[in-house]
């Protein structure tokens, strides 16, 4: 299996639950295209952190690794990369778990509208976001990280991993690879999606979404069900935590995944 981070982190995302699961299972954790220690390519509008391009990496980094179908878990931005080849190249996955979004908006009902509010400010027109980043790097990380959880606290996180994350945050070129992500998000990874919703396509592998209970409350519009215009017999499972399952609930993600996979 792959697993794939979410936004403001790298692979250190899943080390609370990486080793468990490769009691199972061959896990590979890399970091996607501008995070961590991936390179960042030169973009503009968007058009190189295509969710289409970071798909196309995942197949690259597996077949190197000779594993030709494999099953996936992604995290926000990679679970966005998930659903982008399991649409493209349903063939190579086996199952598929997506925590924490929605299939086609970052701005699906009430959920967490702090983090719908800096998707889009990191989608805005460069260089502006990139700038006003640039002024306290680690802070505007530390910030969406700990506004994203349900406790409000970094503490889920730890040193180690902060430390981590803020060092592959704090670098000109992987802000602008970062804002490059939301813009593709918000543009080109849309259309797609929009144009294969109109096509009729669906998820052709069993599909398990997990939903943050603060993140997507029950009290607002049912995830499950606009993942069910995408397969009839997606599963939802609900941890209680916020932005963060692997982070703030290992335990229970861990389980949720095991039974899942």
């Amino acid at each position: 299996m792959i697993l794939l981070h979410g936004f403001g982190e790298t692979h250190v995302a899943w080390r609370k639950i990486a080793s468990a699961l490769a009691k199972r299972f061959t896990v590979v954790a890399m970091d996607l295209r501008g995070y961590g220690w991936s390179a960042a390519p030169a973009s503009e509008n968007g058009e190189n952190y295509a969710k289409r391009e970071m798909a196309a990496d995942v197949v690259a980094v597996m077949e190197s690794l000779g594993h030709v179908r494999f099953a996936l878990v992604g995290h926000d931005r990679g679970a966005r990369v998930g659903q982008r080849l399991a649409l493209d190249q349903p063939g190579r996955l086996d199952k598929i778990a997506l925590i924490n979004i929605a299939p086609l908006d970052d701005d699906f009902g009430d959920g967490d509208l702090q983090r719908v509010g800096r998707a889009r400010f990191l989608a805005a027109e460069a260089p502006k976001p990139e700038a006003l980043i640039g002024l306290d790097p680690a802070g505007f990380l530390d910030d969406a990280l700990k506004n994203a959880t349900k406790a409000k606290s970094l503490d889920a996180f730890g040193a180690n991993a902060l430390a981590a994350y803020r060092q592959a945050f704090n670098d000109p070129a992987r802000i602008h690879a970062f804002c490059e992500d939301f813009r593709a998000g918000a543009t080109i990874d849309r259309e797609q999606l929009q144009a294969d919703k109109a096509e009729g396509k669906t998820l052709a592998m069993p599909t398990l979404i997990i939903a943050g209970e603060a993140t997507f409350p029950r009290r607002g519009p049912s995830l499950v069900a606009a993942w069910r215009e995408w397969r009839d017999d997606v599963v939802e499972a609900r941890v209680d935590s916020g932005l963060f399952p692997m982070e703030e609930a290992p335990t229970e993600t861990l389980a949720v995944l095991e039974k899942f996979l």
